[in-house]
């Protein structure tokens, strides 16, 4: 499906560029993606009404703008849209743009891109995510797989962008010989990890991470960890949990029941989502029935300042995923990032399921505000480009 991408020139020639991701599965809290709607094209989702916003009110906006000043531009944009959830010009004509101007203005002073984020938003402390990566994925992203939407494994040691890459591609290799071996599909679903037809239980997945991990000679627990994205609210409906791969149905309270014993049977680090969006009351319960484990909101907080406020206030997370397509500008992304950061909650940079482009700007991001993780498929090229942009970066710390 298309996605948008802007280019933003300066008088002196300087210019930079941006393209921006969508989600199929997507938070209702989120600032608001426009399509075209016309069904002859790309089935409704075309981009040419967010090009004609861009190339018309947003293009006459910022006209004569400095572009160092980011947070007057997206402020500007912001106002002019002038709604709540960015309805009227879409996220993706505005975030576009806000991200095409850091990326000239950081051009423009000759420095990498999140050493420029990092000084713009008073961040100082530029250190590498480490790669949380999607092994295995159902839900939205994958057709007729499990209820839960992404299994994920995750380096435990610090060893490094390349060294995390190298082992978490080790053991999505070894998934692959397993599934070949046990006659299962390894097809991919829409962020390149494998998918899982016809499972008949949702927790079948993580048995099967662990022996990867094992067959790729590492100790699950010790050098390589678990994390679940269940994007509660797509199987959630007038109060109740449908998990339709084991034909089960639960409130929050049950459901929460249904969980906890992965976490004494797994060495799962991270869960996500595994309560529906505005289902406040049971994710405070998960979050003090989980111990150790960090509990992070995604569809619950939508990168969104205000969203996360009520989490802190509902004490109902330690970790939040990071979006800039949620939020709509990169100033507002960063604003939700620091009060996060204040807090002490993990931090997430993360692609998207469905629309995603091969821009890496979530890289350089993630470097910028010291991110704890960075959440990405392990397969398929606009996944590949952003580790491929960590890997650079890692380099050139390391000059």
């Amino acid at each position: 499906m298309p996605t948008v991408e802007a280019e933003v020139i300066l008088d002196n020639g300087i210019s930079g560029k941006a393209s921006v991701p969508y989600g199929a599965s997507a938070g209702s809290h989120e600032a608001v993606t426009i399509f075209d709607g016309d069904e002859n094209r790309y089935e409704g989702k075309g981009m040419l009404k967010v090009v004609e916003k861009i190339e018309g009110e947003i293009d006459e906006c910022l006209e004569g703008e400095e572009v160092g000043g980011q947070q007057l531009i997206d402020l500007k944009m912001i106002n002019l849209d002038g709604t709540e959830n960015k309805s009227r010009l879409g996220g993706n004509s505005i975030l576009a743009v806000s991200l095409a101007c850091a990326r000239a203005g950081a051009v423009e002073r000759g420095i990498p891109l999140y050493q420029y984020l990092g000084e713009t938003f008073g961040f100082n402390k530029f250190t590498l995510p480490k790669p949380m990566v999607v092994m295995i994925e159902g839900g939205k992203h994958a057709n007729n797989s499990s209820d839960i939407q992404e299994y994920l494994v995750t380096c435990l040691k610090d060893v490094g962008i390349a060294k995390n890459i190298e082992i978490e591609r080790e053991i999505y290799e070894k998934l692959v010989e397993i599934f070949d071996r046990e006659g299962l599909s390894t097809t991919v679903g829409n962020e390149g990890a494998l998918t899982l037809p016809n499972i008949g239980s949702n927790e079948k997945p993580l048995e099967y991470l662990i022996k990867a991990i094992e067959e790729a000679g590492y100790e699950p627990g010790v050098e390589v960890g678990l994390s679940i994205d269940a994007a509660a609210s797509e199987f959630y409906n007038e109060g109740k949990y449908y998990l339709s791969r084991e034909k089960k149905k639960f409130d929050g309270e049950t459901l929460i029941k249904y969980y906890l014993p992965w976490l004494k049977k797994y060495p799962i680090v991270t869960t996500e989502d595994m309560l529906a969006e505005d289902d406040w009351d049971s994710w405070a319960k998960w979050q003090q029935m989980i111990g150790g484990v960090i509990n992070i909101g995604d569809d619950l907080t939508t990168t969104n300042r205000k969203r996360l406020k009520k989490a802190i206030d509902w004490g109902a997370i330690g970790g939040i995923i990071i979006k800039p397509n949620q939020a709509g500008t990169i100033t507002e992304t960063m604003e939700t990032v620091k009060l996060a950061e204040t807090k002490g909650m993990v931090v997430v940079p993360s692609h998207r399921g469905g629309g995603e482009t091969g821009d890496t700007f979530l890289s350089d991001l993630a470097v910028a505000v010291g991110a704890n993780f960075i959440k990405v498929g392990i397969t398929r090229g606009e996944r590949v480009e952003k580790y491929n942009r960590l890997m650079e970066i890692e380099q050139e710390m390391v000059k």
